[in-house]
């Protein structure tokens, strides 16, 4: 009965935290909605540079503070271009401005998101749309919801019936790994019915969360874009793995997320 009580107490106490991130996060999304809308060209990379800097600065002006109170002891991960294993612990991995260069040429996809990862592994996570007030959440073993909805993967059975997606993993990307999206792309365009192509991967993965989308691949890629849509997928009953079809890990070079029914079918086209 003691462990029991104790496997309880924890859910539960992970249950209130998801909340409480919850609302730092929609806190974020609010003041960066306020900052959105006008297009601004600009003349230099370093120009652009500091405007992706600002908006990230003013997410983290409310994330950080209400995260570190939420868990005081948990370590702090904000460059959404970090990849690999963490130590040991708990660890936020936020990315304060998902989408950062949709959000300053006044394109809609973006969002915030932070995730709590423990000992290496997801736990919970919150993905927020300010221009729609759309909240996602999961939370492991409690499921994967919208605004409180549960989400459920497609029923998909055939890669030829499937809408699936890719993403640009970082700009300045090595030549190999971009001939590689390249050529993806291209068996994916014989494989699937529609192949979509944007930035920022999280959106996608919430697409293949809710059923709209069937599976999304990356190469390369980053803690805080994939985590996210990892958790998000998984709890909503989808399948990750890397591009071989090998259990994937913030180390993985490769990432695939799909429905059961075409996830097979998918890793294959890209092992292709």
């Amino acid at each position: 009965m003691s462990e029991t009580f104790q496997t309880s107490d924890v859910a539960a106490s992970d249950a209130d935290l998801l909340a409480q991130t919850a609302i730092a996060v929609r806190e974020a999304g609010s003041a960066l909605r306020e900052r959105f809308g006008e297009v601004v060209r600009y003349e230099t990379r370093e120009e652009l540079m500091h405007a992706l800097a600002a908006n990230d600065d003013m997410a983290l002006d409310i994330l950080r503070p209400r995260l570190t109170s939420l868990r005081p002891d948990a370590g702090w991960v904000e460059d959404e271009l970090d990849g690999g294993a963490l130590p040991a612990g708990e660890w936020w991995v936020v990315d304060p401005a998902e989408g950062n260069v949709n959000h300053l040429h006044a394109l809609p996809e973006w969002a915030v998101t932070a995730t709590l990862v423990r000992e290496n592994q997801p736990v919970l996570t919150v993905v927020h749309l300010p221009l729609t007030g759309e909240t996602y959440t999961a939370l492991t073993g409690a499921g994967a919801h919208l605004d409180g909805r549960p989400l459920q993967v497609s029923r998909t059975a055939d890669l030829g019936l499937s809408i699936v997606a890719t993403s640009q993993a970082r700009p300045d990307e090595d030549e190999k790994v971009v001939r590689r999206v390249g050529s993806s792309i291209t068996a994916m365009l014989f494989d699937a019915l529609v192949v979509r192509v944007a930035v920022p991967a999280t959106l996608h993965l919430l697409s293949v969360a809710a059923g709209r989308i069937d599976a999304f691949w990356q190469f390369a890629g980053a803690r805080a874009d994939l985590l996210p849509g990892a958790l998000l997928v998984t709890e909503a009953g989808g399948q990750i793995s890397d591009a071989e079809g090998l259990p994937w890990t913030p180390q993985s070079h490769s990432f695939v997320a799909a429905a059961p029914g075409v996830h097979a079918e998918a890793v294959s086209t890209l092992s292709r």
